[in-house]
C-alpha cells in the first residue's frame, strides 16, 4: 500500500508540475519546481516573524536611506517597463472579455512569457520591502496585510508563469504594474525628501488606486463565468477570492488611516504625546 501511495504522489507531482507546466517556462530559473520558491517564502516568513526581530532586538536601526532610494528608483523603472510590455505586447490587441493563452512558440508569445517571468522575479525581489522594515526597526509596518500580500503575489505570479503564461490572467500584472509605478514614485519622492512625507496630497489616493485595481481584476476575471472562452474557469475562484480579500484588507486600512484617523494630541513642553498611529498599526500604504 505504501509504495502505491508514494507512486501516486510521484505521478501526481509529475503531472502537475511537468506535464501540465508550460515547457516554454519550465527551464527558467526557479520555474522547474515549486520547492525553490517555497523555500524562499519559508525563509522570508521566518525572517520577518522570528529571525529578523530577534536579530534586531538589541541593535540600532540600520541606515538604509541610500539603498532604499536606489531600490525605489529601480522599482519605478522596472514597473514602467512591465506596464509598457504588457500594453504594447498584449493588451493593445488582447480582448478584454476573453483572451486565451497563445500556446504557439513565436516571438510574440515569447515576449509575453519574458514579461511574466520578470514580473514574477520582481515579486520575489519585493519581499525585500519587509526586510527593510525589520532592519530599520519599523516592525509595526510589517503588518499582516503587508506580509500576506507579498507572499500571495509571489505564489500567484509563479503559478501564472508556470501554467498560464499569457492570455486573460495577465490583466492582473498589467494593472498592478501601473499602480506600482505610481506607488514606488511616491516612496522615491519621500525617500529623497523626507520633510514632504506628510504633505504629499496624493498619498491616500495610492490606497484608493490599489482598491480600484482589486475591483477591476475581480470584474475582469468573473467574465469567464458568463461567456465561452478558451481560458480555464478554475482560475476565477482563485483570482476573485484573493483580490476580494485584499480589497477588504485595504479598505479596512483606508478607513483607519484616512477616514477615522484620530487627531494627534497637542504637544506639552516640546514633547509629542504618543497618539494612536493607525498607519503604523496597519503597516501603512506600502502593501502592494
Amino acid at each position: 500500500m505504501a509504495p502505491q501511495f508514494l507512486d501516486s504522489i510521484r505521478e501526481g507531482y509529475d503531472t502537475m508540475f511537468h506535464k501540465w507546466g508550460d515547457p516554454r517556462t519550465s527551464s527558467l530559473p526557479l520555474m522547474g519546481s515549486p520547492f525553490p520558491t517555497l523555500f524562499i517564502l519559508f525563509c522570508y516568513l521566518r525572517f520577518v516573524n522570528v529571525w529578523g526581530p530577534n536579530f534586531m532586538r538589541n541593535r540600532r536601526a540600520f541606515n538604509l536611506d541610500r539603498i532604499i532610494i536606489v531600490y525605489n528608483l529601480l522599482n519605478v523603472l522596472v514597473s514602467a517597463w512591465l506596464f509598457y510590455e504588457a500594453w504594447d505586447g498584449a493588451w493593445k490587441e488582447y480582448s478584454y472579455t476573453c483572451q486565451p493563452v497563445d500556446w504557439t512558440d513565436n516571438p510574440k508569445s515569447r515576449r509575453i512569457i519574458r514579461a511574466m517571468y520578470v514580473y514574477f522575479l520582481v515579486k520575489v525581489i519585493e519581499l525585500v520591502d519587509t526586510v527593510f522594515f525589520i532592519l530599520r526597526k519599523k516592525l509595526n509596518q510589517a503588518s499582516y496585510l503587508h506580509i500576506y500580500h507579498h507572499t500571495g503575489m509571489v505564489m500567484l505570479s509563479w503559478g501564472g508563469t508556470k501554467w498560464l503564461p499569457g492570455g486573460h490572467g495577465t490583466f492582473l500584472g498589467f494593472i498592478n504594474s501601473f499602480v506600482h509605478v505610481v506607488m514606488y514614485s511616491y516612496y522615491l519622492i519621500t525617500a529623497l525628501y523626507p520633510q514632504y512625507k506628510q504633505n504629499i496630497w496624493w498619498k491616500k489616493y495610492i490606497t484608493q488606486m490599489q482598491m480600484i485595481q482589486f475591483a477591476m481584476i475581480i470584474i475582469h476575471s468573473m467574465q469567464l463565468l458568463f461567456r465561452e472562452c478558451d481560458y480555464p474557469k478554475f482560475t476565477v475562484p482563485i483570482v476573485v477570492s484573493q483580490n476580494a480579500y485584499m480589497f477588504l484588507l485595504f479598505f479596512r486600512f483606508y478607513l483607519s488611516a484616512y477616514v477615522m484617523k484620530k487627531p494627534q494630541q497637542p504637544q506639552t513642553n516640546g514633547v509629542q504625546h504618543p497618539a494612536t498611529d493607525t498607519k503604523a498599526a496597519t503597516g501603512g500604504p506600502k502593501q502592494s
